[in-house]
Parts: C-alpha cells; sequence; structure tokens
C-alpha cells in the first residue's frame, strides 16, 4: 500500500505550477535545491552579472540602416536622399472612415479586438436577403441552410443533365438521314462510251461469234478448249492437244458451244501431232467464219487480243501485244501425243488453261495465230496461270495444215532424218547430231554423229527446236544447204528432204 510522503521528504515540497522542472513527476530528482537561486555550476556568470539580450541595442550599421530617423518618429527609415512620401489622404473603399489607423500601413498603430457582428433592430439576422447602408438588397450566402443549398445543388444538376440529353439527341437526330429512300433515282450520263472501228470492243464484237468452246468428255474424266470457224460449214480449227484426249476412246464424246450458247456435237476431222493442230466437224451450217490474216506481216509490238475460253470462261477477251516473233517452242504434254516444235508468236495477252485452239488476232479483226501454249515456272505448256508469255502457232502455217487436214485428213511435213540437243562451246551455239537414220537424207549427204549443225540455208542454228523450225519450213523433195563443224573446221553438204 502506498504511504504518504512525509513531510521531510524533498519531494513533498509545493511548487509553483509554471516552473516546468517541478510540473515534471520526476522534478524532485532534477529540480534546483531550495537554498541554490543560481546556476549549479559555480563557475557559470551570476543572474545579476549578465545582461538581458532583449535589451541589447542594435548594432549602429543596422540602426542606421533600418531604424527610425529619430527616437519616437513614426515611421521606419528610409534610403538616404529620400523624401517624406505622400500620404494617402482619401481612405480606401474598404476601410471604415472612423478607424483610428490602418494597421497593415503604420506600424505605430496598436492592435485591438473589435465588436462583434452588429445587426439593424428591423432586420432579421436568418433572413437570406439584407439591406446594406445605401439601401441595396443582398443575398447573404453565408446564411443559406445547408439543405436548400443541397436542393439547389441537384436541381442544377438535373437541368444540366437534361439540357445535355436533349442536345445530343437533337444533334443526332439532326445529322442522321433517312436509310432508306423511296423513289430514288441514280445520275446517269448518254453517249459517254466511245466505240469506235477498230476499238477493243469493236474487234470482239466481230470475232467473237467465230470462236467456240469445245468440251470434251471421256468417262468421269473431261477438260475444255477453245476452237475458231475457218468454214460456214462447220469446219472448225483448234489444237491436237484439246481433242487427242478422245482418240481411240469409245466412251468419249466432242461438243462444241458457240457464242450464242448453243451446242451441236462434233466429229474429228484430222490430227497433226507434229504441229499441235486439228481440225472438227459439226452439222451446223451458217456459221460466223473467221478473217484470217497473215502472221508475216505482224512485227513486235502490235496490238493483239486473244479470244477463248480459259478455265471454262465461255468468250473470254483479254488484250495485249507481240512481244517477240519466230519463238521456237517445244510442245509436248502428258495424256497428248502432240510432240511437236512450233516458231511461235509471243505475246502478253493473258492466256490461260482453255485458250488452247482459240484465236490471237489483231486491230482489224484478222486471226494472225492460234493460241496454243503458255510460259511456266515448269518451262512452256506446263500447267498454271498466265505469267504475261503466251504463244500461238502463226496463222501462215496453221492455214496450210488445216487445208490439208480438211482435204485429206493428214499434213505432210518434210524430214532430215537426224535427232540432235543443244550444245554450246562458250562461243557459238549449234544442234548436234546425236544419231543419223539409216537410208535418210542426212545419212545420204554424209552427216556423222557429233556433227553439230549450225546452219540451214540462210538461217542460222542455234539449238535443236530451231533446227526442227527449219526444216518444217519446207516441203518433202526440196534441197537444202546444211552447214556444220565437224572436228575443228565447219563444212556444208547439200541434202534433199524426205517425209515425215
Amino acid at each position: 500500500m502506498d504511504q504518504e510522503p512525509s513531510g521531510d521528504d524533498p519531494r513533498s515540497e509545493t511548487v509553483a505550477p509554471a516552473d516546468p522542472f517541478h510540473a515534471w513527476a520526476g522534478g524532485g530528482e532534477f529540480a534546483r535545491p531550495t537554498d541554490v537561486q543560481e546556476s549549479f555550476s559555480p563557475d557559470r556568470p551570476r543572474l545579476s552579472e549578465r545582461r538581458d539580450p532583449a535589451k541589447l541595442p542594435p548594432p549602429e550599421l543596422l540602426a542606421r540602416a533600418f531604424g527610425r530617423p529619430s527616437p519616437g518618429h513614426p515611421s521606419l527609415g528610409r534610403a538616404p536622399g529620400s523624401s517624406e512620401p505622400t500620404r494617402r489622404r482619401t481612405p480606401l473603399a474598404w476601410w471604415k472612415p472612423d478607424a483610428a489607423k490602418d494597421p497593415w500601413r503604420d506600424p505605430q498603430s496598436a492592435a485591438t479586438l473589435g465588436t462583434g457582428a452588429e445587426y439593424d433592430e428591423d432586420e432579421d439576422p436568418d433572413a437570406l436577403v439584407s439591406t446594406d447602408a445605401k439601401g441595396r438588397r443582398r443575398v447573404r450566402i453565408g446564411d443559406i441552410p445547408i439543405r436548400l443549398a443541397l436542393l439547389g445543388l441537384v436541381f442544377a444538376l438535373l437541368l444540366g443533365g437534361a439540357a445535355g440529353s436533349a442536345g445530343f439527341f437533337l444533334s443526332k437526330q439532326t445529322a442522321e438521314s433517312p436509310l432508306f429512300k423511296p423513289g430514288a433515282q441514280l445520275t446517269a450520263v448518254e453517249g459517254a462510251i466511245s466505240r469506235e472501228p477498230g476499238s477493243i470492243s469493236d474487234i470482239a464484237n466481230r470475232v467473237l461469234p467465230a470462236v467456240v468452246s469445245i468440251e470434251v468428255t471421256f468417262g468421269d474424266l473431261g477438260g475444255t478448249g477453245s476452237g475458231v470457224v475457218v468454214e460456214e460449214d462447220g469446219y472448225i480449227l483448234t489444237n491436237n492437244h484439246v481433242v487427242s484426249g478422245a482418240v481411240d476412246n469409245p466412251d468419249s464424246t466432242l461438243r462444241v458451244v458457240f457464242s450464242d450458247s448453243s451446242s451441236s456435237p462434233a466429229r474429228i476431222v484430222g490430227r497433226d501431232p507434229l504441229s499441235d493442230l486439228a481440225v472438227l466437224k459439226v452439222d451446223k451450217p451458217g456459221l460466223a467464219v473467221a478473217s484470217l490474216g497473215s502472221s508475216s506481216d505482224v512485227v513486235v509490238g502490235d496490238p493483239v487480243v486473244a479470244i477463248g475460253s480459259p478455265l471454262g470462261l465461255v468468250g473470254t477477251v483479254t488484250t495485249g501485244i507481240v512481244s517477240a516473233l519466230d519463238r521456237p517452242v517445244r510442245l509436248a504434254g502428258e495424256g497428248t501425243d502432240t510432240d511437236a516444235v512450233i516458231s511461235a508468236v509471243q505475246t502478253d495477252a493473258a492466256i490461260n488453261p482453255g485458250n488452247s485452239g482459240g484465236a490471237l488476232v489483231d486491230a482489224s479483226g484478222a486471226v494472225i495465230g492460234i493460241n496454243t501454249a503458255i510460259a511456266g515456272f515448269g518451262g512452256s505448256g506446263a500447267q498454271g496461270g498466265s505469267i504475261g508469255l503466251g504463244f500461238a502457232i502463226p496463222i501462215d502455217a496453221a492455214r496450210e495444215i488445216g487445208e490439208e487436214l480438211i482435204a485429206t485428213g493428214n499434213a505432210v511435213h518434210a524430214a532430215l532424218g537426224v535427232n540432235a540437243q543443244t550444245v554450246t562451246d562458250g562461243e557459238r551455239d549449234g544442234a548436234q547430231v546425236n544419231n543419223v537414220e539409216p537410208g535418210s537424207p542426212a545419212a545420204s549427204a554424209g552427216l556423222q554423229e557429233e556433227d553439230v549443225i549450225i546452219g540451214i540455208g540462210d538461217r542460222e542454228i542455234r539449238s535443236s527446236e530451231e533446227l526442227v523450225v527449219a526444216i518444217d519450213a519446207y516441203d518433202p523433195g526440196d534441197t537444202i544447204t546444211i552447214e556444220f563443224v565437224r572436228g575443228t573446221g565447219s563444212q556444208t553438204v547439200q541434202a534433199v528432204l524426205g517425209q515425215a
């Protein structure tokens, strides 16, 4: 149990509350003894010997710079040479005229507390509207009740939202137009299209009726090609590889579809695998006949139009130019007995599978070639799309073969009697003889294996394809001059061509 402190205990002494050491709970241990009135250390200066720091005069330099000009002067010091500032005589509007001094401008003014707010006896302190000294009515914002202020805020928000929504919907309705417009009529221009004679449309209009689509079926297989009507009594010129699949196949059928969508069954008149040409016959008199031109008059750069049924799309027209002439192209393919080399007309008109047998016409609408092959990355004639290189049999050669097929069903070709391959020695190219057929014109002329043929007549030979094309330009029985290289020197011989 706690004991009461005795009177002799120093901790029981009553001290003044202002002494912080005694106000602290542990003041008894650290407080100044009652008999000591000065510092604990005898070496410290006594209070009587110390000067009150608050009464020390300011340094003379600061007193001259910032002190009053003289004791009791109402204002502070000014810069040397400056004059007394002009005092404002008219009190500010916000300062009461009965105020003694402006405490913000006069450092000598005393700080006093004013009285509370005073109201006129006839004025209600709780009223929202008050009247000032000049009789003007003013709203006392600070006295508005909280509930009324919240109500006003909510009303303002609702009003603003309603106004914004109305503006949004009105603007949307104004910007939108009806989705449907009954009785709408679009503008039209009459006479803006010009189809002059010789235009692509004019050529297509004249040639399309003479170009047909050929459908070949055998069993579950089938294919589509094109053809050109060359006689009004039903003769159609096309490629051999288009119809060769139907030969010797009892289940095969041939049908020709015309530009007016009518169709007729067709029969094969004759085929020539060495030129990749064939002639069909339909029993439909009065057909539109194509005009056959002359391929010898064609030059590189002439505009041309290709017409046919690429990919089975009947009556397709594409256009381009003649990009090369006398291009030797070997024709062969799976499913056909075609083994030909043609001196082709090269064109950049789009030619695709199904264009074979169709017409390549010039700017006058005359047929200058029979579309036959397309270039592919697997070689000419490879299946694929057009890459801007197509080949056509010149119409001069096609006309001659077509006439023979219509007349006899067969075509005759000249033959030399050699098999050759393309070779080069780094300086000159040629066709090297691999073998010579016994009793052939080549054997009679004295050609031997490994001889390199470099010329036929006036034509230079640089490949085996060019050798075939050069020989095919002659007829059986013609005599030709052959230039060839044997060993280190060149020789020439005469040969009388035979029949293939």
